[in-house]
């Protein structure tokens, strides 16, 4: 659904008259101490939050459009808050009574689904303003209802914008196989798969079949054709779809997130039948996927799914976001390259050694979360600290910033 915005537009005077004629605006309030816990606080406010709260939903999305906010969260008896660069932001506004947080919801949602909500106790969709997309989850907690607004932007992104690996291109151009992402919730992967299908779609004649939940970025056909699927929209279940799908002629298939055994057995059927299937996981290693892949089967399944698995999976890519020195977000990445050697070790179940012969394979493309966090250090991108934080050998991490700690 599409709303009209009947706000003034971002940046506009707020003190002009009808007639044009200028007025004398309020005198401003007096001046917190600068170390004051209000002007800790409220020192986004310079980023563009008004004092009042908007009237509608789209009023309050499009404050976190014009910032760059990622998130809004909203709930009865809340403040309104945002997430600015990984950090929850306040607003200053009032508390949210049920009322307007009702007349929210049914700002952003068909009638169908607030009923779907109130009688399962959660709700996952999506909906589109005329300046962007966002996903949408509304819970139940304690205080009352509350949702959060994840934003998508409408500007589809590029491998190069996102300084992903390079290899990644050569990846997306296989006939078949499997790729997983993963990572953390929020550390950008459904923005590094939309990438990877904007390259495809851009580049390839390809039939490009997506399964999310929700849909998030939108494409447009170009030289591929591209059908998307929203779960609990247009299929029931995530694992029906791609059973069906499998019968659709695609020739790429986009799995939002592999849950349980029997959604990566039908991905692993697909990518053996001359498909190239993408998929997600939540995980925080490249190493780690694979064991948690190997891990949904049981041992005595173990033997042939190690053997299948090594034959075709094409690549992992784990990432993660950390704070940059000019106070934005960079990616970091784990990026593990299926070669003969790995496909070896994978085999006999020898996952260890996978890291060893990442850590030394930058000609294959491969790095480490260290060897990731330390040039971004070594730039003078991230601080010393900060990589630490979000290493997970900090131990080993140190011994290459020595000096710099």
């Amino acid at each position: 659904m599409v709303h009209s915005s009947h706000l003034r537009p971002v940046g506009s005077d707020p003190f002009a008259k009808a007639s044009g004629g200028p007025v004398v605006p309020p005198p401003p309030p007096p001046r917190q101490a600068p170390n004051s816990l209000a002007a800790q606080e409220f020192a986004v406010g310079q980023r563009g939050i008004p004092p009042q709260l908007p009237t509608t939903m789209e009023g309050i999305v499009q404050i976190a459009f014009a910032n760059d906010f990622s998130d809004v969260h909203l709930g009865v008896g809340e403040e309104p808050r945002y997430r600015c660069r990984g950090e929850i932001v306040r607003t200053g506004w009032p508390l949210t009574d049920k009322t307007t947080f009702r007349d929210w919801l049914r700002e952003i949602l068909e009638p169908s689904d607030v009923d779907l909500f109130h009688r399962e106790k959660e709700y996952d969709g999506s909906c589109s303003f005329s300046f962007v997309r966002v996903r949408i989850n509304v819970l139940e907690t304690l205080r009352g209802d509350a949702m959060v607004l994840r934003l998508i932007p409408t500007k589809m992104p590029t491998i190069d914008q996102l300084n992903l690996p390079d290899q990644l291109k050569a990846i997306a151009e296989r006939p078949k196989g499997l790729f997983l992402v993963t990572g953390p919730t929020g550390s950008g992967k459904s923005t590094t798969l939309a990438a990877i299908i904007n390259y495809i779609n851009a580049t390839m004649k390809r039939h490009i079949l997506t399964i999310e939940d929700p849909v998030e970025f939108v494409h447009e056909s170009q030289l591929s054709l591209v059908r998307q699927r929203e779960v609990g929209l247009h299929t029931k279940l995530f694992r029906n779809a791609l059973r069906a799908s499998l019968r659709e002629d695609p020739d790429v298939i986009l799995i939002g997130e592999i849950r349980d055994q029997e959604t990566l057995s039908t991905a692993i059927e697909a990518s053996q039948t001359g498909h190239l299937v993408f998929g997600t996981l939540h995980t925080n290693s490249a190493v780690r996927t694979v064991e948690r892949v190997l891990g949904m089967y049981p041992p005595q399944e173990q033997d042939s799914v190690r053997r299948t698995i090594s034959e075709v999976l094409l690549a992992v890519l784990s990432q993660g976001l950390i704070k940059t020195t000019d106070g934005k977000r960079a990616g970091y990445f784990d990026f593990f390259v299926n070669t003969d050697a790995c496909r070896d070790y994978i085999q006999r179940g020898q996952l260890d050694e996978i890291e060893s012969i990442m850590s030394r394979s930058a000609f294959d493309g491969m790095i480490t979360i260290n060897q990731s966090l330390a040039h971004l250090v070594e730039e003078g991108r991230a601080t010393a600290d900060e990589a630490m934080h979000h290493s997970l050998k900090p131990n080993e991490l140190a011994q290459r910033l020595r000096g710099r700690l």
